[in-house]
Parts: C-alpha cells; sequence; structure tokens
C-alpha cells in the first residue's frame, strides 16, 4: 500500500469528536471524548493529530506525556482506511524529534503483544521491549510490553574543531 504524507498538527477542540470516535474503534477501553479535551490544558502533553492535507479529514492521532527528561507515548491510533500508509510513524517521528530536540533521556510506550503490527513499527523506529506488566489490557486479558527507545548524546558534538575540545 502507498504511503499517505499528512499534515501533523496540535490537536484542537474541533478534532475531539473524531478523535473520540477512533478510540472507540481501536481500543477495549477508549478515551472518552471529554477524558482527551482534558488533555488539551495539560502543560506536560502534547497531543497531535495526522489529517489528510487537502481535506483536513483526521488519519489518526498520538499523545505524549512529558515528566522530567522521559517522553510516554500514551495513545496511538489510526483509522482503519489509513493504516500501515505510514501515518503512525510520521506521528512518532514528531515525537522523535521533539526528543532530541529536548534532550529528553527516552520515550517509552506499551503495546498489545498480539499487535504484531504496531511492534514491528516501533521496533523499525528504534523502540526495543525493556519488559512487561501484567494483566496491563482488558477484554481481551493480555500483557502489555513495555517499548523504549532510549537516547545517548553522549559528549556534545566539536565538529572536529580542536580549539572547541
Amino acid at each position: 500500500m502507498e504511503k499517505m504524507r499528512v499534515k501533523v498538527v496540535p490537536m484542537h477542540p474541533d478534532h475531539l469528536d473524531e478523535l473520540a470516535r477512533l478510540e472507540r474503534i481501536c481500543f477495549s477501553r477508549p478515551w472518552s471524548r471529554a477524558m482527551l479535551a482534558e488533555e488539551l490544558d495539560n502543560q506536560c502533553a502534547a497531543f497531535l493529530v495526522a489529517v489528510e492535507p487537502v481535506t483536513e479529514k483526521v488519519a489518526g492521532y498520538a499523545g505524549l506525556l512529558v515528566m522530567a527528561d522521559e517522553g510516554y507515548i500514551t495513545n496511538v491510533a489510526v483509522f482503519p482506511e489509513y493504516r500501515r500508509r505510514g501515518v503512525a510513524e510520521q506521528l512518532i517521528a514528531v515525537f522523535d524529534s521533539f526528543a532530541r530536540g529536548n534532550r529528553l533521556a527516552l520515550l517509552t510506550l506499551e503495546v498489545r503483544p498480539s499487535n504484531a503490527a504496531a511492534i514491528a513499527l516501533y521496533r523499525g523506529l528504534g523502540f526495543e521491549e525493556v519488559g512487561r506488566r501484567r494483566n496491563y489490557y482488558d477484554l481481551p486479558k493480555e500483557d502489555a510490553l513495555i517499548m523504549t527507545k532510549n537516547y545517548d548524546y553522549g559528549e556534545e558534538e566539536t565538529d572536529g574543531d580542536p580549539a572547541a575540545e
């Protein structure tokens, strides 16, 4: 299937109805419209929406909570008709850029072990399985894989300038 270029924008109140609908499609315990709305005022959260560039139709969204120097990806959801077209990858790429730009130590998330497509995506983006949360999910009951991408900034870059060392 052909990759789809989306426009990634901050979540806005106009998106809430579609995102609540998407939550109901994707998750057995969906976030409500009210829960999503609360995140609009959360200074520690960044919720991004992927929209079709021309029609502005919502294709998917993702949420990130930042605490200290760690980023927790809370939600990644894509409407079925847009799956496997790079939408989630583009959303996570924005979080990856944010993490690097703000020198976060890591990004982490939970995923169902049965969600092979998501696991493959996350592995391809540099996330590694670091643990499990037993019986994390309901309907059906399932563990969660904890997948994390660590950032190692090492020494500051000097671009080979001996005077900068």
